[in-house]
């Protein structure tokens, strides 16, 4: 009776430790793969920061430097015209599973912008894609800090705003860590502003472009769309996507009068960034193509397709008023976002101009990367009268290819205009 007992303890003794050891092998193999990963991570943000470092600066004939008014806008003077380069969705994941991706990113954006040599870029968001079985890391500063040193290497004044996936609900920094970089000395060329604290979102702002005579020939409004509706993982996974609250509608109709005050009481013409679009533009998208792909009394189309699977526009189930502010207040004449890749039509909707842009992602979809008709850039020229003109680029025309982008094996996908699902 008494051996058996020893013997059992002895056995339950022998298989406890050799769960702890097991349990201490687990351990250690997680531990070794954090830790390779974040090595692996560093050397892929060193490498990717490095070539972002190397490229050369745009060479300007002449250059408009910014100044900022005694309101606190960055305000460009000029009596010719203005020219405003729109990127988005570049998805820079700066982890060891997207590097080479990234890369071509890199290469993509120094291509357009040293080839459009713009006064100003305007990015709708998504420079970031801290996505982890895509990227390989969720740390989303490093997708930042590679941007932003890009742009101060090209040299470029440059103006952001957040997307959804710049700070995701798992990523290591916010909003206000992100914008705080942007913000920071280190990056002069960026005009990044936090913008009110009484408002939704980080990073609503205004950029004025003035002629000598003081006059406000354009108004740039840079306007966080927020992320997802309750910034909960749920909410992430089922992409509930967000909208501009009722209290940046609120600063934006402020924000306007202010503006026609400091323009001697005439409303200046406006154009407004940002990424999610709106519910309107699914709206209009919706009233076109059951009016058989043909105008209608409210939308004019102009260009572009609806290249995303079934017609998808993800604009947010929530409207807080912003498009009917914007009809309103009689100032901003077009509106601007990204966030749906495959998309890149422009369309008039109740006399406004609303434009999908050009995205330069190569990691968010599966299989982006082998696909280009969606890849490019948007060019928008502002004219001395306030009037703009704009165009989608494709980014495999002979103008922007050189040593460092050239080969890139593409398909041309046929694009089709999708038509709603209902």
């Amino acid at each position: 009776m008494y051996d058996t007992e020893v013997k059992s303890k002895k056995r339950k003794k022998s298989r406890g430790k050799r769960a702890l050891k097991a349990l201490g092998i687990i351990l250690l193999v997680i531990v070794l793969v954090a830790a390779g990963t974040a090595v692996a991570n560093f050397v892929t943000y060193k490498s990717e920061d490095n070539l972002a470092k190397s490229v050369a600066p745009v060479q300007y004939t002449t250059r408009l430097e910014p100044i900022v008014d005694d309101n606190g806008f960055n305000t460009f003077v000029t009596d010719g015209d203005f020219k405003v380069l729109q990127l988005t969705d570049i998805h820079i994941g700066a982890g060891w599973l997207g590097s080479k991706k990234d890369q071509k990113a890199i290469n993509a954006v120094a291509a357009m912008v040293t080839a459009e040599k713009p006064d100003l870029v305007c990015v709708s968001g998504d420079i970031g894609y801290p996505i982890p079985f895509q990227s390989g890391t969720i740390n989303n500063k490093t997708s930042a800090t590679v941007f932003a040193d890009l742009m101060e290497q090209l040299g470029v004044y440059w103006a952001p705003v957040f997307g959804n996936h710049d700070t995701e609900a798992y990523s290591c920094y916010t909003r206000e860590d992100i914008g705080a970089i942007y913000a920071s000395d280190k990056y002069p060329h960026c005009l990044f502003q936090a913008g009110p604290e009484s408002a939704h979102g980080v990073g609503n702002y205004v950029i004025n472009v003035k002629n000598t005579a003081g006059e406000i020939t354009q108004s740039i409004f840079m306007i966080d769309s927020n992320d997802y509706v309750d910034k909960s993982l749920k909410s992430t996974i089922v992409w509930d996507y967000d909208c501009i609250h009722k209290d940046q509608v609120e600063w934006y109709e402020n924000t306007l009068a202010e503006l026609k005050e400091d323009n001697g009481g005439v409303m200046p013409k406006s154009i407004a960034f940002f990424h999610i679009p709106l519910a309107e533009m699914k709206d209009a998208w919706t009233e076109y193509c059951a009016n058989d792909f043909e105008d209608t009394a409210d939308v004019q189309y102009i260009c572009g397709k609806a290249g995303e699977e079934k017609g998808v526009i993800c604009s947010s189930e929530r409207n807080e008023g912003f498009f009917d502010a914007v009809l309103n207040g009689g100032s901003t004449q077009g509106i601007f976002n990204g966030h749906d890749h495959l998309n890149n039509f422009s369309l008039y909707y109740k006399g406004i101009r609303m434009t999908y842009a050009m995205s330069v992602d190569y990691l968010a979809y599966f299989g982006i990367s082998k696909i280009g008709s969606q890849r490019g850039c948007t060019p928008i020229i502002i004219h001395p009268d306030g009037s703009f003109e704009c165009s989608n680029e494709n980014y495999y025309q002979e103008k922007y290819q050189n040593e460092n982008n050239a080969g890139e094996d593409v398909t041309m996908q046929e694009e089709i205009n999708h038509v709603p699902a209902e």
